[in-house]
């Protein structure tokens, strides 16, 4: 536990005019990459490691630390509004919260993102204060057998993004899988259905995917669907900021400290990162919820803690960072670079040497997070003006950000024939009744989970009782077999009931034709 002096040393540092004007520059402009679809989080950090050359240590932290903040958060508005992500973590719940806007609840919708994103990172950083190290000791006992675990809850949520129809959802579960084995081999490096082309040994990102299954595929369904090529927009209702959020925090109180728990947590693990906290966290929420038939049709449950998961895992994945050094995820990686850089090296020495330093990081995870209200209250003012904005007009503003962001992973062209190919096959996806979201997370999750199945079974020479030898690996183990187990007796059980209900159907009808017949002979 940190001492008195320490904490108000270190919140005099953040409370530096340098450090604040950092917090807020950093926030304005997460707040406007997080609202173009396809530019990401990551993105958004990697383009200021220039500006920071130029900063001291802590305001360079704190910028990247607010804009990252800003930009998750802020990646729910095109996908409330036009149904396309702003950032991976937000195209868990993307269905849903546009299925609000359709209903004319835009402004809910966007308004329990922001605050319980809010919400989520201030519980992260309290955590991140409190129990830093503890739960840095934690994350480093898993093992490529938690991991695995781990991976495998995560395709677990795929029966819970997919609707009414699971096994579509499992189609398009392995078609997300079979394209995260495109590339190098992780054990043999030999090339894997690479067809001779030099630029698939690197795989298939995600990035440009979702861009092009969320984003392009919308443009298509727009023009396919309206042949006069304007677009009727929902009516999205009026916009009041924060309106109705107290009762829907008194409604759903352990949705929220749910999904900050298992973003926390989560978020902990080096490497894992918020991303897969969200998709957990929604598909965890559908699962335990009392009105699961609500889920896809605007239901608030479900971005509660989704949101909620977001900027908790956030926070946490600088556990890792900040006391071994261990980034938490692609955006820590390049803080923790930047770190270095300005001579400071983290780890448990710095704790030790310059406390304040570490303390006063985090304490700019707590301004950033306040930071999401009154920004966030103008953002949702301002995010009505997206839907008045004729077709015409806001078609080619979203193909310029297709295109930008596919090119901007590699640098390349190959990301936008990617996009403009995912975007083709989703539109004949959907339009065939296949969900989008579970090729998503196959995507995100089949590295993780083939690295680490592999790593397993090369410990274990083949022998898959080795998965639940370890005491966390055989609980998480035994839990997922559970949900599966359940899962399976619950879709047995309905259809053995809609099939007795069919021949009690086709009895009823027999017996008509019967009476029938006997009249008519009569």
């Amino acid at each position: 536990m940190m001492s008195f002096d320490i904490l108000a040393s270190a919140l005099g540092v953040v409370m530096q005019p340098a450090v604040l004007i950092a917090i807020f520059l950093g926030a304005v402009y997460g707040l406007f990459i997080g609202a173009l679809p396809g530019l990401t989080a990551t993105m958004s950090t990697a383009l200021l490691v220039p500006i920071t050359f130029y900063m001291d240590p802590l305001p360079a932290i704190a910028l990247i630390v607010s804009s990252t903040a800003m930009a998750i958060s802020a990646g729910d508005i095109p996908g409330t509004l036009l149904r396309i992500p702003g950032t991976p973590a937000s195209a868990a719940y993307t269905d849903e919260s546009f299925q609000m806007t359709v209903h004319g609840k835009a402004s809910q919708a966007l308004s329990l993102g922001f605050f319980f994103s809010a919400m989520g990172g201030l519980i992260g950083a309290t955590v991140l204060l409190v129990t830093g190290p503890l739960l840095a000791r934690v994350s480093l006992n898993f093992s490529s057998f938690e991991f695995f675990w781990l991976a495998v809850l995560g395709l677990l949520t795929c029966a819970l993004v997919s609707g009414s129809n699971m096994a579509r959802g499992f189609v398009s579960l392995m078609f997300g899988l079979l394209i995260a084995t495109v590339g190098l081999d992780v054990t043999t490096g030999a090339p894997r259905f690479t067809f001779g082309q030099l630029e698939l040994m690197g795989g298939v990102s995600f990035i440009p995917v979702m861009i092009g299954m969320f984003a392009f595929s919308e443009i298509l369904r727009g023009f396919t669907t309206n042949k006069t090529g304007e677009q009727s927009m929902p009516n999205i209702g009026k916009i009041v900021p924060f309106k109705g959020i107290g009762g829907l925090l008194r409604k759903y109180p352990f949705s929220a400290i749910r999904g900050a728990a298992l973003g926390t947590s989560v978020g902990a693990l080096p490497g894992v990162g918020g991303d897969l906290a969200a998709w957990i966290a929604y598909g965890m929420s559908r699962r335990f919820s009392k009105t699961p038939e609500k889920y896809g049709t605007g239901h608030p449950e479900g971005l509660i803690e989704a949101t909620s998961s977001n900027n908790a895992g956030l926070s946490s994945a600088w556990i890792p960072a900040l006391v071994f050094g261990i980034p938490g995820d692609a955006v820590t990686a390049i803080a923790v670079g930047v770190l270095f850089m300005k001579g400071v090296a983290p780890g448990p020495r710095l704790f030790v040497e310059n406390p304040t330093m570490p303390t006063a990081i985090i304490m700019t995870f707590f301004v950033s997070n306040l930071l999401l209200f009154p920004l966030g209250y103008v953002a949702i003012k301002i995010a009505r003006h997206v839907l008045s904005i004729p077709r015409s007009v806001i078609v080619p503003i979203i193909l310029i950000c297709c295109f930008l962001g596919s090119y901007a992973v590699n640098n390349t062209l190959y990301g936008v024939w990617i996009m403009l190919i995912a975007g083709v096959v989703g539109y004949l996806m959907e339009r065939n009744g296949f969900p989008i979201a579970p090729v998503i997370l196959g995507l995100v999750l089949g590295p993780v989970l083939e690295r680490n199945f592999i790593m397993s079974m090369q410990i274990t020479n083949g022998n898959l009782l080795g998965f639940f030898e370890r005491p966390i690996a055989c609980g998480l183990g035994l839990l997922i077999c559970a949900i599966f187990l359940f899962s399976v007796i619950k879709s047995v059980r309905r259809w053995l009931s809609g099939d007795a209900e069919r021949r009690r159907k086709n009895l009823i009808e027999n017996a008509k034709d019967v009476a029938q017949t006997r009249s008519g002979d009569a």
